[in-house]
């Protein structure tokens, strides 16, 4: 299975916050599935420290790749149709960074593993 992470999904992985079902745990754990990291969570996280409404144990770059690395977790580019589709949606969720990662799971024709309800209104799978 190839699937998305959501910000905050990433963030409550590596956290081992309670707040993830199990089936998001099970899917996570399992080192046959392809769990993917956008770049626009990456600059999510980066913008949110940088703004002091995010502390992470170390600077953003640091953390996020390492992160990654252990967990197997591949990034995601931001590409242009990526970008394009994001414009395009109807203004359902107006999170700049969660339209994105819309625009991405659309055209990659990924899941999106989050929490988040606005999401699922989209033309997407979400996985929950």
């Amino acid at each position: 299975m190839r699937a998305l992470l959501d910000t905050h999904t990433f963030l409550w992985w590596v956290l081992d916050a309670p707040r993830l079902t199990a089936d998001c745990r099970t899917i996570l754990d399992d080192g046959a599935n392809d769990v993917l990291f956008s770049a626009v969570s990456g600059y999510e996280l980066a913008y949110k420290v940088s703004q002091g409404r995010l502390v992470l144990p170390e600077v953003p770059d640091v953390y996020v790749r390492s992160r990654l690395a252990v967990n197997g977790f591949e990034a995601l580019s931001i590409e242009l149709d990526h970008a394009l589709r994001a414009a395009s949606l109807p203004m359902i969720h107006r999170d700049p960074f969660d339209r994105l990662l819309i625009g991405q799971a659309q055209a990659e024709g990924l899941p999106i593993i989050t929490a988040d309800p606005a999401i699922a209104q989209y033309d997407v799978e979400v996985i929950w």
